[in-house]
């Protein structure tokens, strides 16, 4: 038996054991962001199981997963690619970063994004040019965009916030509701960090905010301060 034919087996047999039904956290209706996916209900928890067990998987079968209309494949792939680029050299990595890009058309719901892309293209980006985001935040595919603002989580959490800020001015007029929750969790991130940085952010661009952007980006400022930007709006 393939390695992937032992991989869809597990997820079946994972799938009959469970008792979830993943579909209600994403908008699989008609017209839905998500209407494109399948659900089997594998929790994260054991797609982490599972990705560990078959961590060496080539390529070649990473690329067949990915391309899975069921949502859990798509994120299995992406987790044994985000353990692959973690423990490997720099011709590896490279390897993975360029696969990643390759198939970003199939990163293509929330959870695939906010697993991955801080983890491959934050990573990868740390030390390098970082333009590649600017176009990725100016892409006319919402995933792109998010993909965008998430792979500076990576960048937060190494204390550097510039690219967050400046990803957040280019979708500060974005239309899309779940491009003003990223944005605003990237903000509230960076706050973390650096309030003053923040505050500054805030007091010009606050009033031009999308309110759920601007509520999560403030989540974690005092009442005082809250209320005040709210009241901006």
């Amino acid at each position: 038996m393939s390695k992937l034919s032992e991989i869809k087996q597990c997820l079946n047999k994972l799938s009959e054991e469970s008792n979830s039904n993943n579909a209600i956290f994403f908008k699989t209706n008609s017209g839905g962001y998500a209407e494109h996916d399948l659900f089997i209900g594998v929790s994260v928890p054991d797609l982490r199981k599972l990705a560990k067990e078959f961590s060496n998987l080539p390529l070649s079968d990473v690329a067949k997963l990915i391309k899975s209309r069921i949502n859990e494949e798509r994120l299995l792939a992406l987790i044994i690619l985000v353990n692959q680029y973690q423990k490997s050299d720099k011709d590896a990595r490279e390897k993975r970063f360029q696969f990643y890009l390759d198939h970003l058309q199939h990163v293509n719901n929330w959870n695939l994004v906010d697993s991955s892309a801080h983890l491959i293209i934050g990573i990868h980006l740390i030390n390098g040019d970082k333009k590649l985001l600017s176009s990725l935040a100016k892409s006319t595919i919402m995933w792109e965009r998010r993909i965008a603002i998430v792979s500076t989580w990576y960048f937060i959490r190494k204390d550097q916030l510039e690219w967050t800020f400046k990803i957040a001015l280019l979708l500060l007029k974005d239309e899309h509701d779940l491009i003003h929750k990223a944005v605003g969790w990237m903000l509230r991130e960076a706050g973390k960090k650096d309030e003053v940085l923040l505050i500054e952010f805030l007091n010009e661009h606050a009033n031009k905010m999308p309110r759920t952007m601007l509520r999560y980006a403030i989540e974690k400022l005092s009442t005082t301060k809250r209320k005040h930007y709210l009241s901006l709006k």
